[in-house]
């Protein structure tokens, strides 16, 4: 589901619209120009570039926006997330917790209007997963980007505003208290 909401994957059936933009009408390069500009990702297991600093981690996306002031906004954006004293480490010399505030930066430094969250916490042991989802939401309200998180974690769920359940690739609990009559499918090709 969250590799079809980012425009990753093209949907077997039916629409899909985020930020009010139908994803039908977009070739490959409308989507990577859509989610340059409009979409953030989080992924469980980081994904940094392990030759790359964690400014020019964060920098990347700023950069193949044509940003010119990439570097001072990513170092900002590492400021956010407590790590403006490791902008010259590499991924292999940061904790989980670190590379993963550094994912955070990155994925909120072009200030997106959505953002994607798959299991952020799911590497991370307890405390530091607490960190990161304070993090995340208070990124989140502050820069009002719409956060749609993606996890097993039930108590994380609960602190969100509306959990929507899939079970088998099927929508059975739309978060809004409506019986679920014909659930959606939820499938890429």
């Amino acid at each position: 589901m969250m590799m079809v909401m980012a425009g990753l994957e093209r949907p077997s059936s039916g629409r899909i619209t985020v930020a009010g933009k139908e994803f039908a009408g977009l070739n490959e390069d409308g989507l990577a120009r859509f989610r340059r500009d409009h979409v953030g990702i989080v992924f469980q297991a980081f994904h940094l570039v392990p030759t790359m600093t964690a400014l020019e981690n964060v920098a990347i996306p700023l950069e193949f926006a044509g940003a010119s002031d990439a570097f001072d906004r990513a170092r900002k954006g590492l400021e956010a997330v407590g790590l403006g004293h490791r902008l010259t480490h590499y991924p292999g010399q940061l904790s989980g917790g670190e590379q993963q505030r550094v994912a955070l930066a990155r994925a909120f430094v072009a200030e997106p209007s959505l953002l994607l969250a798959d299991e952020p916490t799911g590497n991370l042991d307890a405390d530091t997963g607490a960190q990161v989802v304070r993090l995340l939401f208070e990124l989140a309200e502050r820069n009002g980007t719409t956060l749609i998180l993606i996890t097993h974690d039930n108590a994380l769920a609960r602190s969100c505003d509306r959990t929507v359940r899939l079970s088998d690739g099927r929508i059975v609990d739309d978060g809004l208290g409506r019986p679920a009559q014909a659930p959606a499918t939820v499938a890429a090709q």
